[in-house]
């Protein structure tokens, strides 16, 4: 198949000018290999023309969204398109208000597919941090009056990120997570899903890191201020400011989704020319959820 590349939103529309073309291109990547019965697993059928498969053997009619996080989109293929190719392409991300409006459809529509978006875009924890990795906490929405530094009992949302720096400093990748707390309990998940053994980690000389040692290379230094990790503080900030435009209602919950689309854009910014193809092949590979699952689960 032909993959869509690059951020040019006239040459995008011109590619998927209506709902046929993009479930062409759906079908493309979902049978790229062969096809395959999704229910007797029966390898031999026939390709018709609105891109959809039938069955020899049980004589099942497959579509091109069946078994994707297209399954039963409503609002038409061509706008869920346009939607996964701003969410992917745009620097600053886009909040459901601002597409249900450009779009035409309902808010609440815009937000459970933008999830499911987000629930693709979720690292597949195949490619730890591996080289030189600078890791803090912060908290979602600044600090609390009267609570400085780590302050256990803040209401506001806690989360950790490591930044992988390249040999002349550069921000590479990042990942962040949303923890309960600041002890070393807390910190293993983060450690476990995006660092590799061999990386080497520098944290601030905060007590919680110190556990962690018996596994991972860490060496603990003086924040000054900051001065020493500059790079992952810029990182934090650019998390902080995007999140401002994410309404606030649905924030806690849902914070890793949310971390989840930002790694997705930041790790890609070399690849930008294929990441709206990469995003459109996760949710093709990707199981269908539903909105009760978005909902009950909250911290997916």
């Amino acid at each position: 198949m032909t993959q869509f590349k690059g951020q040019n939103i006239i040459d995008f529309l011109k590619v998927f000018p209506d709902d046929a073309s993009c479930k062409r291109y759906l079908a493309e990547l979902k049978w790229r290999d062969g096809f395959s019965c999704s229910k007797c697993g029966h390898t031999s059928g026939h390709y018709r023309q609105n891109h959809s498969y039938f069955c020899y053997k049980c004589k099942h009619v497959e579509s091109a969204t069946s078994g994707t996080l297209f399954h039963k989109v409503k609002f038409g293929l061509r706008k869920a398109f346009c939607i996964v190719f701003e969410m992917s392409t745009s620097s600053k991300g886009a909040s459901s208000i601002q597409l249900s409006k450009r779009y035409g459809i309902q808010q609440v529509t815009a937000w459970y597919f933008m999830q499911k978006v987000r629930k693709a875009m979720a690292s597949s924890q195949k490619w730890p941090l591996s080289e030189l990795v600078h890791v803090d906490e912060f908290v979602v929405g600044g600090q609390e009056d009267g609570k400085k530094g780590r302050s256990y009992n803040t209401k506001k949302t806690k989360v950790i990120v490591g930044v992988e720096l390249n040999h002349k400093r550069g921000i590479k990748r990042a990942y962040a997570q949303v923890i309960d707390d600041y002890s070393s309990k807390s910190f293993m998940p983060f450690f476990e899903q995006h660092i590799a053994k061999n990386a080497k980690v520098v944290t601030d000389k905060w007590t919680g890191y110190a556990p962690l040692k018996n596994q991972y290379n860490i060496e603990q230094v003086h924040s000054n201020k900051g001065k020493n990790f500059k790079e992952l503080h810029l990182v934090i900030h650019q998390i902080k400011s995007w999140i401002r435009t994410i309404p606030t209602h649905a924030l806690k919950h849902h914070m890793n989704r949310y971390l989840n689309e930002f790694a997705f854009r930041l790790n890609r910014s070399q690849s930008k020319q294929t990441i709206f193809h990469k995003a459109i092949e996760r949710m093709v590979k990707h199981q269908p959820i539903y909105q009760y699952q978005i909902t009950q689960n909250l911290n997916t």
